[in-house]
């Protein structure tokens, strides 16, 4: 899956975009892409400027949003119809190994659990063979009426 489709599974734009390929994905079961980390992240301006480092945040936030595309896949649903998975939670949150600009983040996911319209995902972000990051993320399906 190329930015294209990604962006009609992903509601968010630049400079929050954080998925940049999706590799493979089984609805219902588990997803797999990366994120190219380059020195033109905006985050890196302030984060630091002369040792540049991704901000954790922002790896959670990618490993939410390849958990939120595995939803989408699996409901068959599109935030064009109105759909959107919010962040409700985390447990087991771990960072590993710093991630820098050249990096190519690798993002997984596993349903772990859903109920009703909440999903539980196993997460992990890895730089080649090297975790870094970890976690149990908690997402919520909301429809949210469209306004233009």
């Amino acid at each position: 899956m190329h930015i294209e489709e990604i962006r009609e599974f992903l509601p968010q734009r630049y400079p929050f975009l954080l998925v940049d390929r999706v590799l493979s994905v089984e609805a219902g079961k588990s997803i797999v892409g990366i994120k190219n980390v380059t020195i033109n992240e905006q985050f890196f301006q302030g984060h630091f400027p002369e040792t540049p480092i991704m901000p954790g945040v922002m790896i959670l936030e990618a490993m939410a949003q390849i958990s939120g595309i595995l939803g989408f896949i699996t409901e068959g649903k599109r935030p064009v119809d109105g759909y959107m998975y919010l962040f409700a939670g985390v447990d087991k949150l771990r960072f590993k190994r710093r991630v820098v600009p050249g990096d190519t983040l690798t993002l997984s996911a596993t349903i772990l659990t859903s109920k009703q319209k909440i999903y539980k995902f196993a997460c992990q972000a890895r730089v080649g063979d090297e975790l870094a990051a970890s976690a149990e993320i908690l997402v919520i399906e909301q429809y949210m009426e469209i306004v233009k």
